[in-house]
């Protein structure tokens, strides 16, 4: 699994996908496409965003009952400009894109064929979207896979304080909070008095956003103001703009006091508030226990669950299938960033994945 993984995730990063460029995801899922398992059925599926190229899905089958979902994506933030090819530095591969999210794509490969045909397998599903990062609209695969016994989600892996593997079973709910101030243009020089400045009253609300943020309290909530444009021109009271917060917290439900808190008016502009991209929340640990202490007694090692605070398809997936284990991919770090990287080999990282699996295709 290692070796075919170390193969295809330079193959893979060796491609610059970001987001909404068709032409370089129509070249990637070629790519991923070829790395199917011999005699997998292969699928395109349209994308939950928009003039997104249609995701991939990869599906092998066995005698048995057990069905599991792989979820990957293979989008990535960066853009061409901005590019870095993969290159080995010791003991990491550098490139865009390697740990988010490449690296875990490459795992799932390997692990997709080596469940292929497995006697307790019934149906084992890679799903590869091309929107993650930049999805604006519902995320639409879900109801396809409910009920399916597993799903393992191959975002970036991580390990705990004491260096042992880990996984993820705990991820905040999230949302980009869209908040649109109309006002009223003037001459700043000349007569300002008859203007009614957006710009301040954005400034307003991402006073009152801030003031909204518990990251200690009973729901963790944080919200940042992240974003903001507003003006037409120097010498213009700004008559319109635009603010974007992210939003994270336990539960979904308690981003509702945020947008509670915000007037619907600041004093003569109109204020407007919508939701993007929007994660529910994602706590899987008790179905996940059982699983991650096989997988340990299987390897000699500790597999230990652990949370993030950043969100993953893998939340969508969480409500209507239980057992939702997510950060399977390799160990790295500096996502979206120029030094990039997943530690190699990936052997260590192949075999808990694979362990994961096998616990569920073996549990009760």
């Amino acid at each position: 699994m290692a070796q075919a993984a170390e193969r295809d995730l330079e193959a893979l990063v060796a491609i610059s996908s970001p987001s909404s460029d068709l032409q370089a995801a129509e070249q990637i899922v070629a790519v991923a496409s070829a790395m199917a398992p011999a005699g997998a059925a292969v699928e395109r599926l349209a994308s939950s965003t928009p003039e997104h190229a249609p995701d991939l899905l990869i599906t092998v089958g066995g005698p048995g009952e057990r069905r599991i979902l792989l979820v990957g994506h293979l989008d990535t933030v960066v853009g061409h400009e901005d590019f870095i090819s993969a290159r080995r530095s010791g003991s990491h591969l550098i490139g865009s894109g390697t740990y988010d999210m490449k690296g875990g794509d490459a795992i799932a490969l390997a692990l997709l064929a080596a469940l292929a045909g497995r006697e307790e397998l019934g149906e084992a599903a890679l799903l590869l979207v091309n929107d993650e990062e930049w999805r604006t609209g519902p995320f639409v695969h879900a109801p396809r896979f409910a009920g399916f016994d597993a799903c393992l989600c191959f975002e970036g892996g991580q390990r705990d304080e004491g260096g042992a593997d880990a996984v993820v079973v705990k991820r905040k709910a999230a949302v980009a909070l869209r908040v649109s101030a109309r006002g009223r243009a003037a001459h700043s020089g000349s007569a300002p008095e008859r203007g009614a400045n957006a710009l301040i009253a954005l400034a307003e609300v991402a006073r009152i956003v801030d003031g909204c943020s518990d990251p200690d309290g009973p729901e963790r909530l944080t919200a940042i103001p992240t974003q903001m444009e507003a003006g037409v021109a120097l010498n213009v009271v700004p008559p319109s703009g635009e603010l974007v917060c992210d939003l994270r917290a336990d539960r979904i439900e308690a981003f509702d006091a945020v947008e509670a808190a915000i007037p619907a008016r600041v004093g003569e502009v109109a204020i407007e508030v919508a939701r993007d991209r929007q994660w529910p929340g994602m706590d899987s640990g008790a179905a996940a226990a059982p699983v991650l202490a096989a997988a340990s007694e299987a390897l000699g090692r500790p597999v230990v669950a652990g949370a993030r605070g950043g969100a993953s398809d893998a939340s969508h997936f969480a409500s209507s299938i239980p057992l939702t284990i997510d950060g399977l991919g390799p160990c790295g770090g500096h996502s979206h960033h120029p030094d990039e990287y997943v530690e190699m080999p990936l052997t260590g990282r192949c075999e808990v994945a694979l362990a994961v699996a096998d616990a569920i295709l073996k549990s009760p």
